[in-house]
């Protein structure tokens, strides 16, 4: 992969690689990046289906989210927990349903 790549991966991101008393990350840029697209673009894709779903069901903004987080462990995507919690903090935020202290 060339160094020419403009994406910038959050440091949210990057930490999901950081072991705990670590300073640097356990994979490799090129990883963590594949990894990065990966999440990063389930989480723009899940946008209409959340909105969908608070607008058809009533339910609030946090049980939208618990029932994406149960579609993610269902679907057997190949997902850590850490990286099923970024994608709907990011969904979240796409959405304009955190708050400005969360």
């Amino acid at each position: 992969m060339s160094d020419d790549n403009q994406i910038i991966i959050p440091q949210s991101f990057i930490a999901l690689f950081v072991e705990p008393g670590r300073i640097k990350p356990s994979a490799t840029r090129e990883h963590i990046l594949e990894r990065y697209d990966f999440c990063e673009d389930l989480a723009n894709m899940l946008t209409e289906t959340a909105a969908t779903k608070l607008w058809e069901l009533g339910i609030t903004e946090n049980d939208v989210l618990d029932r994406m987080h149960q579609g993610l462990v269902a679907a057997g995507l190949d997902l850590t927990e850490a990286e099923a919690q970024w994608v709907l903090t990011r969904l979240a935020e796409l959405m304009g349903w955190l708050k400005a202290d969360d």
